[in-house]
């Protein structure tokens, strides 16, 4: 791909981020979360074979469905209150069709089969934007309107998709299909508590988002896309090995990860709204989602002492890949638990 038309895509992304972070007009929040889904697209069919062009397809299909009930559903809302603001939904099927439309954006289940697809046909790096930028938007519609919407549904999507995420992620050998699971659980868990506590899911989305994009860097430094090729991993690069390690179990929520913290905030605060079988159903579906984690780290680090391997094994190349930021967000993703305190606080 030309630099002038991935500056231009990369831009594009940003503006229409920015567009609906700072929007007060439905039309204009729109607006942004079409520039942002028109400005990937080139981005996944940048490899230019089969794989990449179904990916990208499903993806613009799927976002074409959400942007039209989001479309139908502001109408419906401007006929009903003669309102365009974004703090005005109260119409009743504009607010269900709206929480249809948002959950279909995020990938919350069961809308979410979308999600494991697009990002196993699609590069590293172009699913480490699907998953972590492409999230932004959306979530800060829903952060700004969550008492407008139909808690009903959303807390059962909520469930559902910490569930299937956990439930989707345990038979999965590639690594880009287990961390979309990942993403469909962790989307579950902001969805729980937008309605009770909203900072807590855009705190979830910070630590999930910065997770992310170090497991995501550094599975492309290592050209690793299957759980099988992390068995050599620890005699190429020991420190890579351990990134990963201490990444997955953040994302997992393992304590004293900083993963944990936003899990265990938004369990205390489930529990101090009387929200006990929500909170446990919640808690348990942590633990699947921790298990598919340790079957990668025990595939990448317990199953070969760190020796010469005599193995069938590819050809390692030492990377000339820019790697100043892995170690930074390596720690804000896992060494931020301590500061806990600072972020109740805030």
């Amino acid at each position: 791909m030309s630099p002038y038309v991935l500056i231009i895509l990369t831009f594009s992304l940003f503006i229409g981020t920015c567009l609906t972070l700072f929007s007060n007009h439905w039309f204009t929040a729109w607006m942004g979360l079409e520039i942002n889904t028109l400005a990937i697209i080139p981005l996944m069919t940048a490899p230019n074979n089969p794989r990449a062009t179904e990916a990208a397809t499903k993806y613009f299909l799927t976002q074409a469905t959400a942007s039209m009930m989001m479309m139908f559903a502001i109408i419906c809302n401007a006929w009903s209150t003669n309102q365009w603001t974004l703090f005005q939904l109260t119409d009743h099927w504009a607010s269900i069709l709206m929480t249809l439309a948002l959950s279909i954006k995020l990938g919350l289940a069961p809308f979410h089969f979308w999600v494991p697809e697009v990002t196993q046909g699609i590069p590293l790096l172009t699913g480490m934007i699907l998953l972590t930028w492409q999230k932004i938007a959306p979530t800060t519609i829903l952060y700004q309107i969550a008492p407008c919407l139909n808690m009903k549904i959303l807390i059962i999507f909520a469930i559902l998709s910490a569930i299937l995420g956990g439930w989707g992620g345990l038979n999965q050998t590639h690594l880009r299909k287990i961390l979309a699971y990942s993403s469909i659980a962790h989307m579950g868990w902001m969805a729980i508590v937008v309605h009770i506590n909203p900072t807590m899911t855009i705190l979830n989305l910070t630590i999930y988002i910065m997770a992310t994009i170090t497991t995501f860097m550094t599975l492309n430094l290592s050209n690793i896309t299957k759980i099988k090729s992390l068995g050599s991993l620890w005699n190429k690069s020991a420190p890579t090995t351990v990134i990963i390690f201490l990444t997955l179990l953040s994302l997992g929520g393992l304590p004293p990860l900083t993963g944990f913290m936003p899990k265990w905030l938004i369990l205390q605060e489930l529990i101090a709204n009387g929200n006990f079988i929500v909170a446990m159903t919640m808690a348990l579906t942590a633990l699947l989602n921790l298990f598919f984690y340790m079957r990668i780290i025990y595939a990448s680090s317990l199953t070969m002492f760190p020796s010469t391997n005599n193995s069938k094994m590819q050809w390692y190349h030492n990377s000339i890949q820019p790697t100043m930021l892995i170690p930074t967000a390596t720690i804000i993703s896992s060494m931020l638990l301590p500061l806990t305190p600072l972020f109740i606080t805030i």
